[in-house]
């Protein structure tokens, strides 16, 4: 199987590019803007290199010319970014995987392409990232425990010195500090992001402060969890002082002072540096789970994953390198266009957790 990976020398796209070389059955192409950096990546690992942007009018006929059966799109940010690369590949005759997180772009997804897709009969997957992909998995791997779900609270706690990308600091300061509707006790309400801190505890990590971001949970699971009264999603950052930077932030544009946070990324993403000295290389996630057991008793499960190492940014890489391999192993995945939401297993995720030394565990907890 010929797979194009789009932004394939990028942040993420070049771990998924790292995770396939090599493989028999895939035969690699690492594709952007810029030949140099292509080429430069895809020399190490015995791929080939193209240069495709995904703005181009013609990139489904670029598509259809080099031969590709998948496309692997990482270049984001993807809030605010429109379907393009999606209809180029279906229109060329591909599978198609995104590593979106962007809120809109993957919840209306399916509605804007399940016809073109189911019509080429191949698969669009959008999300195939930390959220949804394994946020859902986790908590689909403890519903059998529960008689009724009622809260689900994912938080995840990045590494400070993790390495990063502007794209990806653009993506979250993009909704800092503007509405976001929430399923709060039962109904929707009107929160904002990356405003009010509030403490989050780890297992394995120090107790951090983390704050609202915009992520297709928030959407996707009140309509997929019947009788789920609350979803939030919070990200807790290493350092305090970049945390409450974030909230300041958020108080000025709620102020009307600040009108386009995305657009200091470059800046923030510089000073990120000053500060990594204060930071570790561990990272992780946690979901909380509360609702009632089978016996209709309080029941409270917690999922946590630590990454050492800076290995943190390959957790948001393992669902599209999962779904990449049973595609070129010639397994069949649902047609048509879909977010990436019980398309795998947790266990499926735990060879990519064992081999960057990934720890995971499920822990019991009091329900007050």
């Amino acid at each position: 199987m010929k797979i194009v990976v789009l932004g394939g020398y990028g942040n993420f796209g070049a771990r998924i590019c790292r995770a396939l070389a090599g493989d028999e059955q895939i035969d690699l192409v690492v594709a952007g803007r810029s030949l140099v950096k292509a080429t430069a990546l895809a020399q190490t690992l015995g791929a080939q290199a193209a240069v495709l942007d995904g703005a181009d009018t013609r990139l489904s006929e670029a598509l259809r010319d080099c031969g590709a059966d998948l496309v692997i799109h990482t270049a984001g940010p993807f809030q605010g970014q429109d379907y393009h690369v999606a209809w180029s590949a279906a229109r060329a005759g591909c599978h198609y995987i995104d590593l979106a997180d962007g809120r809109r772009f993957v919840c209306d997804f399916s509605s804007r392409l399940n016809d073109l897709f189911k019509s080429a009969q191949r698969s669009g997957i959008s999300g195939a990232s930390t959220v949804p992909a394994l946020s859902s998995a986790v908590v689909q791997e403890a519903l059998s425990q529960f008689s009724q779900l009622e809260s689900v609270d994912i938080c995840i706690a990045p590494a400070q010195r993790a390495p990063r990308g502007v794209a990806t600091l653009e993506g979250v300061l993009s909704y800092c500090g503007a509405p976001i509707q929430v399923w709060r006790d039962g109904r929707w309400q009107a929160l904002h992001g990356w405003a009010e801190p509030t403490p989050v505890r780890f297992e394995r990590l120090k107790a951090r402060r983390g704050a609202l971001c915009d992520i297709p949970d928030l959407e996707l699971f009140p309509l997929r969890l019947a009788g789920v009264q609350t979803v939030m999603f919070r990200a807790a950052l290493e350092v305090g002082l970049t945390q409450w930077a974030f909230a300041l932030l958020a108080s000025l544009r709620r102020a009307g002072l600040l009108s386009a946070p995305e657009r200091l990324a470059g800046f923030l993403h510089r000073c990120g540096s000053w500060v990594d000295g204060l930071g570790t290389p561990d990272g992780g996630m946690v979901v909380r789970l509360q609702g009632r057991d089978l016996n209709g008793r309080p029941l409270g499960k917690a999922w946590e994953i630590t990454a050492p190492h800076h290995h943190g940014p390959e957790i948001p890489c393992m669902a599209a390198i999962l779904l990449a391999r049973r595609l070129a192993r010639g397994e069949v995945l649902p047609t048509g266009a879909m977010p990436c939401m019980g398309l795998l297993e947790l266990d499926e995720f735990a060879p990519e957790f064992d081999r960057w030394g990934m720890h995971t565990s499920w822990m019991q907890e009091h329900v007050a």
